[in-house]
């Protein structure tokens, strides 16, 4: 084989399919392109000990194994195209890398301030390195930030701010801080504590307008209210990096479009038999719940949906056991976890698919789990502490 198989992402997602396909016996070369200047890194940390920490970049680059000691890191440069005819990606300074197979990775960016900045400094969002040593220059003690957003970002930064010392403001369109994953008997308990660490809450309000001579001064809602602040975090979600799609014929809906082996579906409906999408931009079915393909953010999803593209790649460049790998039946099990003060969150399954939620154990102002349904169908369960007995809902969820 003499082009490579391209993988366009440096994050977690790309270095596991990396690993992967010289697990899977791929002796072939590899080449992973990334927009920022640094190689593979943990990003949990960047909202949480990071945050809060003079940690840098060594502290949470991804150890690299032996076994990719060949792949060629083409760093700080963006993608802007692909021709899936001629197999060919081009980057912004116009050179050309030509794939045998391609494996998209770009990940995510965060949505941005909902309105115009006009200038002002002190607004950060927070996806990178890089925008994590930016914005913890910013929290001090006595530091006025405001948050626009109550998901997990949100929250988590707002938890590392009460900890230096800051004053945080949070204002979201939801009443209870990440209801949508949490539920709401859940998610009111979590804005208890964190009123109680002294996190003001403003609800049903987003950002209309900024105040101030070159530095943030003040924070206009669309309600009216003005607040003072120093520092504004857009903590709002985030929008998958498909852009350089555009005019591929792929299917870029809400993310790459994909089917159970991680292959790219075009705007017809087909499968691209040597194009691939992992980790956060894929949209796939997950066969744990249903067949509804859905972009699912959460932090073990890039390793399951890499070693799948991997495992599948080999097959077809051997070609011996292609039908049975596709065969497999793939079904993920996502889990995310979340550190805000004393607080330690994990869950299991898709919570968000729930039309019902019980506590099953503990108390709900202390230690708990809660279990999440569906139809009277078990998807999935959530603890704030009780590591063990949430860990042993693993084998509940298995196909």
């Amino acid at each position: 084989m003499s082009a490579p198989v391209v993988i366009v992402g440096a994050s977690l997602a790309g270095l596991r399919c990396a690993e992967a396909l010289r697990r899977n016996k791929y002796l072939g070369p590899i080449k992973i392109i990334g927009d920022e200047p640094h190689l593979p890194y943990n990003r949990p940390p960047l909202s949480k000990d990071l945050l809060s920490s003079d940690t840098g970049i060594d502290e949470v680059l991804f150890p690299l194994k032996d076994s990719i000691s060949d792949v060629d890191w083409v760093l700080q440069t963006a993608v802007s195209s692909v021709d899936t005819k001629a197999q060919v990606v081009t980057d912004l300074s116009g050179t050309k890398h030509p794939y045998s197979y391609l494996v998209i990775a770009t990940g995510l960016r965060p949505k941005p301030l909902p309105v115009d900045s006009n200038g002002i400094s002190g607004v950060h969002v927070l996806r990178t390195i890089d925008d994590a040593i930016s914005l913890r220059g910013s929290l001090f003690a006595g530091a006025r930030v405001l948050i626009l957003g109550s998901g997990f970002i949100g929250c988590e930064v707002a938890a590392t701010a009460i900890k230096k010392g800051c004053e945080v403001r949070v204002v979201s369109r939801y009443h209870e801080p990440i209801e949508h994953a949490l539920g709401k008997t859940l998610s009111s308990e979590v804005k208890k504590r964190h009123i109680e660490k002294g996190v003001k809450f403003v609800s049903g309000a987003s950002v209309f307008g900024l105040i101030g001579d070159g530095a943030l001064e003040r924070v206009i809602l669309d309600s009216g209210v003005i607040y003072d602040a120093d520092v504004l975090v857009v903590a709002i979600g985030s929008l998958p990096n498909t852009e350089w799609l555009s005019g591929s014929g792929i299917d870029i809906t809400d993310g790459v479009l994909v089917d159970s082996t991680m292959r790219a579906i075009d705007e017809s409906g087909n499968a691209l038999p040597n194009v691939f999408a992992i980790g956060d931009v894929a949209r796939y079915p997950n066969a744990l719940f249903d067949q509804i393909p859905r972009r699912v953010e959460h932090w073990n999803l890039p390793s399951e949906t890499a070693k799948r593209a991997a495992e599948v790649i080999v097959a077809d460049h051997e070609g011996g056991s292609l039908d049975e790998v596709v065969a497999k039946t793939f079904a993920p099990l996502p889990s995310f976890w979340s550190d805000q003060y004393e607080m330690n969150i994990l869950s299991f399954g898709m919570t968000y698919l729930a039309d019902d939620s019980k506590l099953v154990a503990g108390e709900i102002s202390g230690d708990c789990v809660f279990e999440y349904y569906r139809q009277g169908e078990l998807v999935g369960v959530c603890g704030i502490g009780m590591r063990p007995l949430v860990q042993s809902y693993r084998t509940k969820f298995e196909i």
